[in-house]
């Protein structure tokens, strides 16, 4: 038994030496104008910024996040680093507070998770973007405890919006998941963007 204690521990160290050389690495990175940086499960993953209909739809929502959280002490942000423990996530748009210094990272690279009420997905094409959005950034956002996940995604049937809530940090997945397709109202009901809704004006209609 003790032998399989060892074998443990061992492995857990070299996990945690791996995030923390994934960690230094992403922060000397010098990343490439058009792209972003994100650490998800035990990888550095560069990702190319969106085309025009993903920019299109990020800026409907934040738009329309902005307008609908007016007062209530929290707003919309966008391409800023997400960070938990030694994992960095770069959301389309997320809601957080509007004083960020609430929130911030120690060192200054981002904000905490801790503080994000939710997150946003825009989903880009191709098979590769799909995985990170639905399966990776989906385990991610769990896994860091943030309450609600959006994933708006042009690709499945004629579009739809999925919206996640319940993490569970252990095992890294939502309780909930509810899908709408595009045409009808996604309608976000808790927290900071409870009564928020998400339809046509936002995703267009179905394609």
């Amino acid at each position: 038994m003790r032998g399989v204690s060892m074998i443990a521990l061992a492995a857990e160290e070299t996990v945690v030496d791996l995030d923390q050389a994934l960690w230094q690495v992403w922060r000397e990175m010098d990343v490439p104008e058009g792209f972003r940086a994100e650490i998800i499960e035990g990888a550095i993953e560069m990702s190319p910024t969106g085309g025009s209909r993903h920019l299109t739809v990020n800026r409907c929502l934040y738009r329309a996040l902005h307008e609908h959280l007016r007062g209530s002490g929290f707003g919309p942000a966008n391409d800023g680093n997400v960070i938990h423990g030694l994992k960095v996530l770069i959301p389309d748009v997320f809601v957080a507070p509007d004083d960020l210094s609430e929130i911030e990272h120690p060192d200054g690279l981002g904000v905490l998770a801790s503080g994000v009420a939710l997150v946003a997905e825009t989903v880009s094409p191709g098979s590769e973007s799909r995985k990170r959005d639905l399966v990776r950034k989906h385990r991610a956002y769990a896994t860091a405890g943030i309450p609600v996940y959006v994933i708006i995604d042009d690709y499945d049937g004629g579009g739809s919006v999925t919206v996640l809530t319940g993490p569970d940090s252990e095992r890294g997945s939502y309780a909930c998941s509810v899908r709408t397709p595009y045409g009808e109202e996604a309608i976000i009901l808790e927290g900071p963007a409870k009564g928020f809704v998400i339809g046509p004006a936002i995703t267009g209609e179905p394609r």
